[in-house]
């Protein structure tokens, strides 16, 4: 009768516990930092849900834009573009949607220019009393620059008081304005979707505008969605399904002038038929 093996199940009992002794406490391998590039598809899709919630809250973007580039994405644009509607189709919160498609459309938006800032000097006092040399010097802007003058200034007498400067102004820059409709027209061509709307952002420029909020309401029913989710197609374009008989209010973000009793057309094709067609509304920032 043979005997159990316990010298040799011992032995290697002893030397799994010796070796995991060893890696974990005696020679334990270094923890090595690895890049964002590196991480899987569904972890970058995480951290650019963080980066966009973060700038959402902070408005720094081009902190937000240089935590994109540790994605080392081909193209940043595309690629939270893409994420959006990813979100869209798997039903997660609008308000994570709205975030990334918010950042990706103002990575469009060209840099705020300096504003510029002008500096008066102190008016003269006609007082007799001593006199010294003062140098003002004006502050130089990203614009302009100014030399520094020397100015003889009186210097009034104790029983008057001393002038003070006034105060420097700061130009403001104004908010982008509502998108307006340029364009309304009637598409009755074959191979389009019945009833489909379809919706065309620019900007003031003329450039299509990713990221725009498209708002539809209707009698007991309301849709939003975003321009840029079809490339293929436009980075201003969007579009949404219409019902024949339902009368549809469309309009560009909450500040835009809204376009009533927008309905599906009547068409008909070359053999006489009737048919619904779709309509496409342009939109620009004047």
């Amino acid at each position: 009768m043979k005997r159990f093996p316990w010298l040799a199940l011992i032995m290697l009992v002893l030397g799994v516990g010796v070796g995991v002794f060893y890696s974990w406490f005696i020679a334990p391998a270094p923890i090595q930092e690895t890049s964002p590039h590196t991480l899987r598809a569904d972890f970058k899709d995480e951290l650019r849900s963080l980066i966009a919630a973060s700038y959402a809250s902070s408005g720094n973007l081009e902190r937000a834009r240089a935590r994109l580039a540790l994605l080392g994405d081909a193209d940043a644009l595309a690629a939270l573009n893409a994420q959006a509607q990813r979100m869209l189709a798997a039903d997660e919160a609008f308000e994570s949607v709205q975030q990334v498609a918010r950042l990706a459309a103002d990575l469009q938006k060209p840099p705020p220019e300096p504003a510029s800032t002008a500096t008066r000097l102190p008016t003269r006092t006609s007082a007799p009393s001593s006199t010294r040399q003062t140098a003002f010097v004006v502050p130089v802007t990203a614009q302009t620059t100014e030399t520094i003058i020397p100015e003889q200034i009186i210097e009034p007498p104790a029983t008057l008081s001393t002038p003070t400067p006034r105060p420097t102004r700061t130009s403001t820059p104004l908010p982008g304005r509502a998108y307006e409709l340029i364009a309304q027209d009637t598409l009755c061509e074959a191979g389009l979707q019945e009833g489909l709307l379809q919706v065309l952002v620019t900007d003031a420029r003329r450039k299509q505008v990713a990221g725009a909020e498209i708002i539809v309401t209707w009698d007991g029913g309301e849709e939003r969605f975003f321009t840029g989710f079809k490339p293929e197609l436009g980075n201003g374009y969007a579009d949404f399904v219409m019902q024949v008989g339902v009368l549809y209010t469309v309009r560009v973000g909450t500040g835009g002038a809204p376009v009533t009793n927008v309905s599906p057309p009547g068409c008909l094709a070359e053999d006489g038929a009737s048919y619904t067609g779709a309509i496409r509304l342009s939109f620009q920032q004047p």
